[in-house]
């Protein structure tokens, strides 16, 4: 699975935008977000589905969510905001 292209990313960008709304994350490069100084979450595409892998709190390993549903993109944003507290 490739890295998230800018058509990909645009079909995700206002989850996007919620997650450069968050502090303490920052956005390296457009869809690569890192928590303080670790990476925190970045997307792939898959054909027409947008993926994140994203490092929940306490973990060294990532986890991948679909996030071209709502339900993915509610449960990525729950996390960040865990993990900004």
């Amino acid at each position: 699975m490739k890295h998230a292209g800018p058509e990909a990313l645009g079909r995700v960008a206002g989850l996007l935008e919620s997650l450069r709304a968050l502090q303490p994350l920052k956005e390296q490069r457009p869809g690569v977000f890192y928590l303080r100084s670790r990476a925190y979450v970045h997307f792939h595409e898959d054909s027409l589905d947008v993926y994140a892998d994203v490092r929940p709190v306490g973990e060294s390993d990532f986890s991948r969510l679909k996030v071209t549903t709502a339900t993915g993109q509610r449960q990525l944003l729950r996390m960040a905001r865990e993990a900004c507290r």
